[in-house]
């Protein structure tokens, strides 16, 4: 039996996306076949797995009401429902370059209007994503600056910002991003403050409103790009107030800009490159 998929990124940060509207064929979508479908060498190869389903046909929603997420002044409740997974199978709450590709999907498709906002429900409650042209913008709410910890990479110790996103990050301050080394292993951390895991961000100034970012995900490894590790950068090299900020990773460019109320609005580019269909 094969399967219907797409392939997308945005700064190639790349997922493969699992068209499963009604929820009857992707429902128990197993950590063993989502590494399966991101392997590189024998699979189609992504950083993370996109279920598109609709809010309805998701047991999620119906058993955590998206009014406990933290954007509660979304209602009523989305038709659609991003379901992400990381690249060795592990849930993950959001994904920042994820919900605009899942959104570029939505707007190619017809799912939702041109010249409407998307709403999408996460596991991390309800986000908003918009088109301007050939980028796209998500609001991702608010970020919330939780103290400071400490990463390890080999024999090297970091001071870092503990930043949510909805989902964890850890964010470090460099004068050169090749401090980081090769982030070919993941990145040692505090694991009671962490059960779950971190996003591990290595970000330098390269202006008053410009950083460099490289990021050891979480489930992924080092990826080209993370959405909501950009967030997480700027808000923690500005935690003062609002502003916008560009960010320079290794796939491209993105800007973040946090507004008065303290809401993160992420801009960057979505593309659907390819589509087909699997048997794993």
């Amino acid at each position: 039996m094969t399967y219907p998929f797409l392939k997308g990124h945005g700064t190639e940060n790349d997922f493969v996306l699992l068209p499963d509207h009604d929820g009857s064929v992707h429902g128990d979508l197993s950590a063993e076949r989502v590494r399966a479908l991101c392997d590189r060498r024998a699979g189609i190869g992504a950083d993370g797995v996109l279920r598109v389903v609709r809010s309805s046909g998701s047991p999620l929603v119906a058993e955590r009401p998206l009014s406990l997420a933290r954007d509660r002044e979304a209602h009523p409740t989305p038709e659609w429902f991003m379901d992400y997974r990381n690249a060795d199978g592990s849930v993950a709450e959001m994904c920042g370059n994820g919900i605009r590709v899942f959104a570029q999907h939505l707007y190619v498709e017809g799912l939702v209007p041109a010249d409407e906002p998307a709403r999408i429900a996460t596991r991390d409650g309800v986000k908003t994503v918009t088109r301007h042209g050939d980028l796209l913008r998500a609001d991702l709410g608010p970020a919330t600056i939780l103290g400071d910890t400490l990463v390890s990479v080999d024999d090297r110790s970091w001071r870092a910002i503990h930043v949510t996103m909805g989902n964890p990050h850890a964010v470090v301050m460099v004068d050169d991003l090749a401090e980081a080394g090769r982030l070919c292993d993941e990145p040692t951390y505090d694991v009671v403050r962490y059960p779950d895991g971190v996003n591990v961000e290595f970000v330098a100034r390269l202006g008053a409103d410009h950083l460099a970012m490289r990021v050891h995900e979480r489930g992924s490894g080092e990826t080209r790009s993370c959405g909501t590790g950009a967030c997480a950068a700027a808000v923690a090299a500005a935690p003062e107030g609002p502003g916008r900020w560009r960010v320079d990773v290794p796939g491209g460019t993105l800007e973040v800009t946090r507004d008065e109320e303290g809401r993160v609005h992420l801009g960057g580019p979505a593309l659907i490159v390819a589509c087909g269909e699997t048997d794993l």
